[in-house]
C-alpha cells in the first residue's frame, strides 16, 4: 500500500510537510495519516475548514512592513485600476516605479501565512516587471519581442528569500501566486462561492481576468472532499470493504460532479477573446491527476502489487453481487473525461484561437498533450466496458453504461478530428510528446 497512497498523495498533491520521498507509511498508520494529508491538503489549498486561516487577507506591505499602500508598485499596477484610471502597465511606467520600492528585510518573518501573501505579492511584481516590454511591444505591434534581462535587488533579494522559506521557486506558480492564495472573501462568514470572492492581485484588473482565476478557486473548493474520498476509497480496498468502497467511488462521482459544475461557469465569466489581455501561470490543478492515479488511468504508476492486483481487481473482477462497481467506477471515469475534454475546449477557444504558438502555458505541445490524455481516459473505458457482465447489472446501469460509451464514442471522434486539423496549422514541434 505504502507506493501507491505516496503516489496518490505525495507526488498528486506535493504535500511535503506529510509525506517525503523516504518515507514509508504501513497500513497501521494508515487512519492516522488520512486525517494528516487531509489536514495538510486543505491548508495548501486555503478551502478546508480544518484550518481558518486566509493568508491572503494580510495587506503585508501596510500591516507588516508598516508602509503607505499608496505607493507600492503592486497597488498601481493593473492596466485598468479599480477606479477605472490607467495603471502603470498601460503606461509603461512599472519598470520606473519599482525603483522606489524599498529592500525589505524579512530574514526574521516566519509566519507561513505571511510569507505565503508576501510570495504572492513579489511573483506577481516580479513577472510583471520581466514581461512589461513584451507587453507594450504586444499591444503596439502583436509580437512579444524580449522581456527585462534582469530582476532588481529590492524584488529579488526577498523573493529569492522568501522562496527558500516556502521551498518554493522563487517565480509565479498556480496555487501559491496566481490563483489558490489571490482571493479573500467578501464575507469570511460565508463559504468560497463566486459570488463571495474577490481578487487580491491582478495584471489587467478586467472582469475576464477576474472570472478565469477565480473559477479555479471555486473548483479547487472542493478540494478537500475528493482528498477525503479518495483515501476512503483507498481504506476500504485495504479492509475489503466493499459496501464502503461504492459508497466512496459514489461520493467521489458526486464531487467531480461538482467540480464540472464550477468549471462550465468559465464561459460566462471570461471571455475567451480576452485571454492574451491577462498573463496566467502556466500550471496544471492536481485534483484530475489525483482522479487519474486512483482509478489507475496512467501507464506510468510504479510497480507495486496494490496497484496490479488488490485494487484494480477490486474494481474490474466480476462479483457475486450486482455490479455496481465497475458501474462507479466508468461514472467516475466520465467525470475525469468530462473535466479533460472541457479543458480541451478552452485550449482551443482561449489560446489556440489567438495564436499560432507551438507550446502550451505550462511547456506541453498544444495540439496534442491534451489529446493524448483524453484518448487514453477513452481507451481505459473501453478496456474495462469489456469486462463488465451485464447480466450483473440492474437495469437502470445498463442504462446508464450504455449512455456513457456512448459519449465516450463520440467524444473519441470528435477529438480525432480536431488533432488532424490542428496539425495542419502548428509546426511538427507542436505533434511530438
Amino acid at each position: 500500500m505504502t507506493n501507491f497512497i505516496k503516489q496518490i498523495v505525495h507526488k498528486s498533491f506535493i504535500l511535503s510537510a506529510v509525506v517525503s520521498p523516504s518515507s514509508r507509511i504501513t497500513a497501521t498508520k494508515f487512519n492516522s495519516f488520512k486525517k494528516v494529508a487531509i489536514k495538510e491538503f486543505g491548508a495548501l489549498t486555503t478551502s478546508s475548514t480544518c484550518r481558518n486561516a486566509q493568508p491572503h487577507t494580510f495587506n503585508v506591505l501596510k500591516d507588516v512592513m508598516e508602509h503607505d499602500t499608496s505607493s507600492p508598485s503592486f497597488m498601481k499596477m493593473p492596466i485598468q485600476l479599480p477606479n477605472g484610471e490607467q495603471g502603470l502597465l498601460a503606461k509603461g511606467e512599472l519598470g520606473e516605479a519599482v525603483k522606489d520600492l524599498p529592500l525589505y528585510d524579512i530574514k526574521d518573518i516566519s509566519d507561513q501565512r505571511l510569507l505565503s501573501a508576501l510570495f504572492r505579492d513579489y511573483t506577481f511584481l516580479a513577472s510583471a516587471y520581466l514581461l512589461e516590454p513584451c507587453d507594450i511591444m504586444f499591444r503596439e505591434k502583436k509580437d512579444y519581442g524580449l522581456g527585462r534581462q534582469i530582476l532588481p535587488k529590492n524584488i529579488a533579494v526577498p523573493l529569492v528569500e522568501i522562496s527558500k522559506k516556502l521551498s518554493a521557486f522563487p517565480f509565479m506558480e498556480y496555487a501559491l501566486s496566481y490563483s489558490l492564495y489571490n482571493y479573500r472573501r467578501v464575507d469570511p462568514s460565508k463559504p468560497i462561492v463566486y459570488s463571495n470572492l474577490n481578487l487580491i492581485r491582478e495584471f489587467s484588473g478586467i472582469l475576464s481576468e477576474k472570472g478565469f482565476i477565480l473559477v479555479h478557486v471555486t473548483m479547487v473548493a472542493n478540494s478537500p472532499s475528493l482528498v477525503r474520498w479518495t483515501m476512503e476509497t483507498l481504506d476500504s480496498v485495504e479492509k475489503n470493504d466493499r459496501t464502503r468502497f461504492n459508497n466512496s467511488l459514489s461520493k467521489l462521482n458526486e464531487t467531480m460532479t461538482l467540480i464540472n459544475t464550477e468549471m462550465k461557469t468559465m464561459w460566462e465569466r471570461s471571455n475567451p477573446d480576452d485571454y492574451l489581455k491577462f498573463r496566467e501561470s502556466g500550471a496544471n490543478d492536481s485534483m484530475i491527476p489525483c482522479m487519474d492515479n486512483l482509478l489507475q488511468i496512467t501507464s506510468k504508476l510504479p510497480k507495486n502489487p496494490l496497484t496490479e492486483a488488490k485494487f484494480l481487481d477490486f474494481v474490474q473482477r466480476r462479483a457475486e453481487e450486482v455490479n455496481d462497481a465497475n458501474t462507479l467506477y466508468l461514472a467516475n471515469l466520465d467525470k475525469i473525461i468530462a473535466f479533460r475534454y472541457r479543458h480541451w475546449n478552452f485550449t482551443k477557444e482561449y489560446i489556440i484561437k489567438n495564436t499560432t504558438h507551438p507550446v502550451a502555458t505550462g511547456g506541453s505541445p498544444i495540439v496534442t498533450w491534451l489529446p493524448n490524455q483524453l484518448l487514453t481516459i477513452l481507451e481505459q473505458m473501453s478496456q474495462i466496458y469489456k469486462t463488465i457482465d451485464y447480466s450483473q447489472l440492474t437495469p437502470e446501469n445498463k442504462i446508464l453504461i450504455d449512455e456513457l460509451i456512448a459519449k465516450a464514442n463520440n467524444k473519441k471522434r470528435v477529438l480525432n478530428g480536431d488533432v488532424k486539423i490542428l496539425k495542419e496549422k502548428f509546426s511538427p514541434e507542436s505533434q511530438k510528446l
